[in-house]
C-alpha cells in the first residue's frame, strides 16, 4: 500500500466516526448499478450489500501505510529478511511440507511449479492459514472505493466480490483483511475469480480451508504469471571485490513498479556474469538469462535473479518480499 497524509481526516473518515454519511448510500448505489450491468443478479446485490456502513477504521489502516519521499534511500534488507525468513517460519513450513507431501506431487505435475514456493507465499501471506483477517469484504472495499484515493481500483474489486457471491461462495466466507484479500493465499476477488483452483476436485474452489485448493491456487496463479518449469527463481551469488557496477547499469525504466527494477543490474545470461567474476553459488545453467543484485551494497549478499523473480514480484511487487519468499522457500526445502 501506498503511504497517504497523515493525521488527515477526509469527510468520509470524520461522518463515518458519527455514524452517518449522506453520500455512502447514493454510492453503493451507483455501485449496485454497476453490478446489475455486468450481470450480478438481484438476489446477491441485496444479500451483499444489505446495510452496509462506511469503516473508519480501514481508511485509518490505508492511510497509516508506510511511506517516504520518492528518492529516498531505500531500508537495508537484512532486518526484513530476519523477520521474514525466521525460524518459526522455516519450522512451521518443513512441517507444512510434510503434511502436503501428498498433495504436491499431482499439483506440482499440473502447473510446473515447485511446491517449496507455494508454501513460502502461504507461510508469508497468512503464515500458513494462522491468521486470514476478520474484516467483512464488503464493507471494506465499498469504504475504500468511496473515499476515493483509488477509486477504480477498489470499486471493480467489490463487483468481483459481488461475482465470487453471485457464483456461490457464501457470505460467511466474504472476510478478510482491511484491504480486501483474503484466504490463504490472500487474494483479491479479482484474482479469486481469474486464478483460483480447485485442487481437490470437489467443485469448491475453497482457499479459506483446503490445502489442496489453496496451493493448486497459488501454482495457477504462478504458472499464468509466466514461471518457468526447471528454472530457480535465484541463486546467491560471489562478486568480486571493486566490481564495477557501471559496466552492467540498467537503462531500461520499467512500465509497472519501476522503484523495483530499477535496483536491478542489465541482464545477462549466467555464463557472461561468470566471465565478468560473479560465481553462482548454487547450480544453474550457464543459458539462463539473470540479473545482478546486492541490496545492501558492496561485501553484502548478492543475487542473480531469473525471470521467475520476476513472478513473483507479480504477486507482490516489492524486491524485499520476493527475495523474501525465494529465501524462505529454498530453507524449507533444505
Amino acid at each position: 500500500m501506498l503511504a497517504f497524509a497523515a493525521g488527515l481526516l477526509s469527510p468520509l473518515t470524520a461522518s463515518a466516526q458519527t455514524g452517518g454519511d449522506a453520500g455512502f448510500p447514493a454510492y453503493l448505489q451507483r455501485l449496485a448499478a454497476r453490478a446489475r450491468a455486468e450481470g450480478v443478479s438481484e438476489g446477491t446485490i441485496a444479500r451483499v450489500m444489505s446495510g452496509l456502513t462506511p469503516n473508519p477504521r480501514v481508511i485509518q489502516l490505508d492511510r497509516a501505510q508506510p511511506g517516504g519521499p520518492p528518492n529516498a534511500a531505500p531500508s537495508p534488507f537484512e532486518p526484513y529478511r530476519r523477520q521474514h525468513v525466521d525460524p518459526g517460519r522455516i519450522a512451521a513450513g518443513r512441517s507444512m511440507l510434510g503434511q502436503v507431501a501428498g498433495l504436491l506431487p499431482r499439483i506440482e505435475a499440473t502447473y510446473g511449479v515447485p511446491g517449496k514456493m507455494l508454501l513460502s507465499i502461504w507461510g508469508h501471506e497468512t503464515h500458513y492459514g494462522s491468521y486470514t483477517g476478520d474484516f467483512d469484504l464488503a464493507r471494506s472495499l465499498a469504504t475504500l472505493a468511496y473515499e476515493g484515493r483509488r477509486r477504480e481500483l477498489f470499486a471493480s474489486e467489490f463487483i468481483a466480490l459481488l461475482k465470487m457471491a453471485d457464483r456461490g461462495v457464501p457470505r460467511e466466507r466474504l472476510k478478510g483483511s482491511w484491504a480486501g484479500a483474503f484466504g490463504n493465499p490472500q487474494f483479491l476477488p479479482s484474482v479469486y475469480l481469474a486464478t483460483a483452483a480447485d485442487g481437490d476436485g470437489d467443485g469448491d474452489r475453497d482457499i479459506w480451508h483446503s490445502r489442496a485448493d489453496t496451493l493448486a491456487s497459488i501454482a495457477n496463479y504462478f504458472r499464468l504469471a509466466g514461471w518457468r518449469t526447471g528454472e530457480p527463481w535465484g541463486v546467491r551469488a560471489g562478486v568480486p571485490a571493486g566490481f564495477d557496477w557501471s559496466q552492467v547499469r540498467n537503462r531500461l525504466v520499467s512500465p509497472t513498479c519501476p522503484a523495483v527494477y530499477a535496483r536491478h543490474s542489465a541482464w545477462q545470461t549466467i555464463a557472461e556474469w561468470r566471465r565478468m567474476g560473479v560465481t553462482p553459488l548454487a547450480a544453474i545453467r550457464d543459458t539462463t538469462q539473470a540479473t545482478l543484485f546486492q541490496p545492501d551494497g558492496p561485501g553484502t549478499p548478492a543475487y542473480l535473479l531469473t525471470g521467475n523473480y520476476k513472478v513473483i514480484l507479480q504477486y507482490n511487487c516489492s524486491n524485499y518480499y520476493a527475495l523474501s519468499v525465494g529465501l524462505l522457500a529454498d530453507e524449507i526445502a533444505r
